[in-house]
């Protein structure tokens, strides 16, 4: 049996998750070349969210102690003895994170709503369509969908707001988020975020406060689920 999480320090969750994984690892609970238990057992045995336990696996993916092996399970590797005794910080918690810039992006579109003007709009329609063609050309549309963010805080004549919006989406460059968005992200994946990005765009060209709101809270709240909590790519 695993031991139950327990709440020692006030580092993030996903680092204590890490450390009691690796502790078992160490121990030799399982050895170089062994296969942990799923995901959603080690969720279970935790006492914690499996998402919790999925930015965990990547943290220690990161330092080298596992292997994630899509659809095949998350492997211990040799070099695990030599890994150390406590995760380090490597960004902010994904989930964290996304909760945030909803709670954050989805009062800034409120306030854009009452300020939008034709002129405003043109720039962030600009971004859509230069992110749509990024897409049909196969080329990463970040830098794009970066844009898309800035320009709607940039409305709001704030910036502060500006800047924060700003450096939340750039807690996207961190160690364990990197690696969560090599996994997770495809044609597939962006196509559904230009979308979402289009119901945006709508809403505010309606000036419509709770169709806005409601749009950007769904588009974080998918882009979380795409990030971490999607079920449709299991690891084991």
């Amino acid at each position: 049996m695993l031991d139950q999480l327990k709440q020692v320090d006030n580092r993030r969750l996903y680092q204590q998750i890490a450390d009691q994984i690796r502790a078992l690892i160490l121990k030799g609970n399982f050895a170089a070349g062994a296969r942990l238990p799923p995901e959603r057992e080690l969720a279970q045995q935790l006492g914690v969210s499996r998402p919790s336990v999925r930015e965990a696996l990547i943290a220690l993916e990161v330092e080298g102690s596992v292997e994630v092996r899509m659809g095949a399970g998350v492997y211990v590797c040799s070099s695990s003895e030599r890994a150390p005794v406590a995760t380090a910080a490597m960004g902010e918690s994904p989930i964290e994170l996304m909760q945030a810039r909803s709670a954050l992006e989805g009062s800034v579109v409120m306030l854009v709503c009452a300020l939008v003007t034709s002129d405003a709009l043109a720039p962030l329609r600009r971004a859509v369509q230069e992110m749509r063609v990024a897409i049909a050309q196969n080329r990463p549309p970040l830098i794009h969908d970066r844009q898309f963010h800035l320009l709607i805080a940039a409305m709001t004549g704030n910036s502060v707001l500006e800047r924060l919006v700003g450096e939340l989406f750039d807690e996207r460059h961190s160690p364990i988020s990197s690696q969560l968005s090599v996994r997770s992200e495809s044609s597939q994946t962006w196509t559904e975020a230009l979308h979402e990005h289009e119901a945006i765009l709508r809403a505010l060209e309606s000036r419509d406060v709770l169709d806005a709101q409601t749009a950007m809270r769904s588009h974080l709240k998918a882009s979380q689920d795409r990030w971490v909590g999607s079920s449709r790519r299991e690891w084991s």
